[in-house]
C-alpha cells in the first residue's frame, strides 16, 4: 500500500530525472569568474558603485520631477522613525523566510553531504548573495539564479537534481503570488475587503493569474519521461533536445504541488515562502504608516502583487525603475493620491531593495571561502579514495 510520505517522497525523487540546460552551466562559470575579476578590479568596483549612485539619484530626484511629486523627497523626512524600524524588522523577517524556503527545497530530505553542505549558514549565504547577484551580475535577472546554480554545484549537487530543485523553487514562490493575485482581487472585488476595486486592479489580474496557474497544472501532466520517450523516435533528435525543457519544467511543477500536497511534511519550505511575500507587504504596510497614510490592508496587498507585475519589464538591474513606478501606479489605479503614494514607495524600496545589497555582498565573499572549504574537503576526500584504493 502506498503512504503518503511515500508519495511525497516519489514526487521529490524526481528531480535526479531532469537534465540542467548547458546555457545554465556556462552562466554559473560566468558568475563566478566576473565576480573574481570584479573585487580584483578597483575601477570596475568604482564604476559599479557611481552606477548605483547614479541610479538612485534616477529615483529619487529625478522621476519625481517627471511625474510632477517634486516635494516627494522633502516629504521623506517627515516619516514617523518607529515605523521606519518596523518597516526594516519585515525585512528581516523575509529574508530569514527565503533562507528557509531555500533550505527547505534546495538542500532536500536525504542525509547526504549536499544536505549537510547547504545548511542555514550556507543557505543564507547564498539567498543574500543571490539577491545582491541579480543586481550586480544581472544578465536579464539571471545573475541571481546563475549565482545560486553554481553555489548548488560546488555543493556537490548534480545537475538534473540542481536543475529541478531550483524549477520546483520558482513554483512554489510563485504559486503562492498567483494564488494571492487571484484570492484578493476577488475579495476586494466583492466588497469583502474594503477599498476601491476597480476592475483593471482586480477581477482582471485574478482572471490572469488563474489562467497562469491552469496552465502550471498542464505543464505537470507532462510525462517524467517525455524527452526518452521522444528519444525512441528515429531521426528526432531535434525533438529530444527541445522536450528537455517541458520535462524540466513540469517535473519541477509536480515536486512543487507535492510540496503544497504535503504541508506538514514541507513546512520550512511553504512557511518560508508565505513568509517572504509577507514580509514584503508587511514593508509596504509598515511605509504608508510612515507617513500617516491609512490603505485599507486589501488594497496594500492586491497594490503590492499587482505593482510587481512590472518586475517583468525589461530594466537595467532587477527591475530598477520599473517596478518603483509598477508599484505606484497600482496605488494610484485603487485611488490612493499619487503624492502620498510616492514618499511611501521610495522608503519601501530603499528598506527592500537598496537596504540588502551590502549584506548580499559581504554574505557573497562569506560565500566564496565557504565554496573553498567544500573545495578542500572534495580534494581531501579525493586523495583519500585513491590512498585507499
Amino acid at each position: 500500500m502506498t503512504t503518503e510520505r511515500d508519495t511525497f517522497d516519489d514526487s521529490v525523487e524526481e528531480v535526479r530525472e531532469l537534465m540542467a540546460s548547458a546555457d545554465l552551466e556556462q552562466d554559473a562559470e560566468g558568475i563566478e569568474q566576473r565576480g573574481a575579476a570584479l573585487l580584483q578590479n578597483r575601477r570596475q568596483l568604482f564604476m559599479l558603485a557611481l552606477a548605483v549612485v547614479l541610479m538612485v539619484v534616477a529615483i529619487y530626484v529625478v522621476f519625481p520631477k517627471l511625474v510632477g511629486v517634486s516635494d516627494a523627497i522633502g516629504k521623506l523626512g517627515d516619516a514617523t522613525w518607529y515605523w521606519v524600524v518596523v518597516a526594516v524588522a519585515f525585512n528581516a523577517v523575509r529574508f530569514l523566510s527565503y533562507t528557509s524556503l531555500f533550505s527547505g527545497v534546495l538542500s532536500g530530505t536525504e542525509e547526504d553531504i549536499v544536505n549537510r553542505r547547504l545548511d542555514l549558514r550556507a543557505s543564507y549565504q547564498i539567498t543574500m548573495a543571490g539577491f545582491a547577484a541579480t543586481i550586480l551580475f544581472s544578465a536579464g535577472g539571471a545573475g541571481g539564479v546563475a549565482l545560486t546554480y553554481w553555489a548548488l554545484r560546488r555543493a556537490g549537487m548534480e545537475r538534473r537534481r540542481a536543475a529541478c530543485r531550483m524549477v520546483a523553487f520558482m513554483v512554489l514562490l510563485y504559486t503562492i503570488y498567483l494564488f494571492a493575485l487571484v484570492l484578493f482581487g476577488i475579495l476586494v472585488r466583492t466588497s469583502v475587503l474594503s477599498g476601491e476595486d476597480p476592475l483593471a486592479g482586480t477581477i482582471v489580474p485574478a482572471a490572469i493569474a488563474a489562467g497562469v496557474l491552469l496552465i502550471l497544472g498542464l505543464v505537470a501532466l507532462v510525462p517524467g519521461d517525455f524527452e526518452r520517450r521522444l528519444a525512441t523516435v528515429r531521426r528526432r533528435r531535434r525533438l529530444q533536445t527541445l522536450a528537455t525543457g517541458p520535462a524540466t519544467l513540469a517535473t519541477g511543477v509536480r515536486t512543487a504541488i507535492a510540496y503544497l500536497r504535503h504541508p506538514w511534511q514541507s513546512a520550512n519550505a511553504i512557511g518560508g515562502a508565505l513568509g517572504w511575500w509577507a514580509g514584503n507587504i508587511g514593508i509596504l504596510w509598515a511605509s504608508f504608516h510612515a507617513f500617516s497614510v491609512s490603505v485599507p490592508f486589501g488594497v496594500v496587498v492586491q497594490g503590492y502583487f499587482l505593482g510587481m507585475v512590472a518586475n517583468l519589464a525589461p530594466s537595467p538591474a532587477a527591475g530598477v525603475g520599473t517596478v518603483d513606478a509598477g508599484l505606484i501606479g497600482a496605488f494610484v489605479l485603487f485611488g490612493i493620491p499619487a503624492g502620498t503614494v510616492f514618499p511611501a514607495i521610495l522608503v519601501f524600496r530603499l528598506i527592500a531593495f537598496w537596504l540588502p545589497i551590502p549584506a548580499g555582498v559581504l554574505a557573497y565573499l562569506q560565500l566564496r571561502g565557504t565554496v573553498q572549504q567544500w573545495s578542500e574537503e572534495d580534494r581531501r576526500a579525493t586523495i583519500q579514495s585513491e590512498v585507499t584504493a
